[in-house]
């Protein structure tokens, strides 16, 4: 044998060599990669059966609290909304903490039972601390605070007013407005002092909530303009058409809702269900407390998820959801009128 064919002999058991060794390597780092993905869906499955079991947990205590205000003193069930309403509150924020391993369904019945718990909570402070009847000559200085004008001119301003003051103070029993047309209505951060604030049947209003409410509800609105201080946990709205809403929130959970612009700062995320001509932009309305009210919230302002939206009837991949678009800069709103 020449020294030609030896030398190839050895570059050919060379290569088979090394390329054995590399088959072997890769063998190996496939091993590790199935046992990686393996004790991370395992992770993922006990974090998910820990959130379900103390979210669960939670859940149910603030249930049997609501409960327990059936029939009870007033001091009694006053302790137990506070004790309630805390108790959601971190609710609200455990799930916030938890959306990263959650899966699209889980999200969506925690979602769901969330917002159930909201509603109970606003529906049994309505019952169960209901305020005095509306008397002529003993109005709160509440109620004064509260600035009254149709959207119309200002000229019928002041019978406006008059008029529209028996339901506001119908309304007061829960911090918010309801049943409500062509008018504008404001609450100061004194009113709202971090109460859940609930807006429902406003049609062709404009509303200005300044301060930082707890939550913020909106139920059948039609043709409305919403401005809010920011909103330390969540916004909830569910049918709303034709309207312009701005405000920052922890979360956003929007259910059908049609031909509405959403301005938006949200530090956590986005939610649609139920929805189409939906458009979002930067939360753009300013206020002189405004920077306060930021404080008070505890909302981070230099982190802004506006335009992460989920859509939980658009579940195909890769594709954008029809039902929300993004504003174009120059067609957002930057001019919110003089009642700033």
């Amino acid at each position: 044998m020449d020294v030609g064919d030896e030398t190839c002999g050895e570059t050919g058991a060379i290569n088979i060599q090394e390329r054995l060794q590399k088959r072997h390597q890769a063998r190996i780092e496939d091993v590790e990669r199935r046992k990686e993905a393996k004790e991370s869906r395992s992770v993922a499955e006990e974090k998910g059966e820990y959130f379900s079991s103390a979210f669960n947990r939670e859940r149910l205590s603030v249930e049997e609290l609501l409960s327990g205000c059936s029939g009870a003193d007033r001091a009694a069930v006053t302790q137990r909304l506070e004790e309630a309403t805390a108790k959601t509150v971190q609710l609200q924020k455990f799930l916030n903490d938890s959306v990263l391993f959650l899966t699209q369904y889980e999200l969506r019945q925690a979602q769901a039972a969330l917002q159930k718990l909201h509603t109970s909570l606003a529906e049994t402070r309505q019952e169960a601390l209901p305020k005095k009847k509306f008397a002529f000559g003993a109005r709160t200085k509440a109620a004064e605070k509260v600035s009254v004008s149709p959207v119309s001119p200002v000229s019928d301003t002041l019978s406006s007013a008059a008029a529209g003051s028996t339901k506001l103070d119908r309304a007061s029993e829960q911090c918010g407005f309801s049943n409500m047309k062509d008018v504008t209505v404001i609450k100061t951060a004194e009113e709202i002092q971090k109460q859940d604030v609930l807006l429902t049947h406003l049609t062709n209003c404009k509303v200005r909530l300044l301060g930082s409410p707890s939550t913020l509800h909106l139920k059948h609105i039609d043709s409305c303009e919403i401005l809010c201080g920011p909103v330390s946990s969540s916004v909830f709205i569910d049918h709303c058409r034709n309207s312009t809403l701005a405000f920052p929130c922890q979360q956003l959970r929007t259910h059908n809702t049609t031909d509405t612009q959403v301005y938006l700062h949200v530090t956590s995320r986005a939610i649609i269900e139920d929805c189409c001509r939906v458009s979002f932009a930067p939360f753009s309305w300013s206020y002189p407390s405004l920077e306060d009210d930021f404080s008070v919230s505890g909302l981070d302002q230099n982190r802004n998820n506006w335009s992460q939206v989920d859509d939980f009837n658009w579940l195909a991949a890769g594709t954008p959801s029809p039902n929300w678009t993004v504003i174009p800069e120059e067609d957002r709103k930057t001019n919110w009128g003089s009642e700033n």
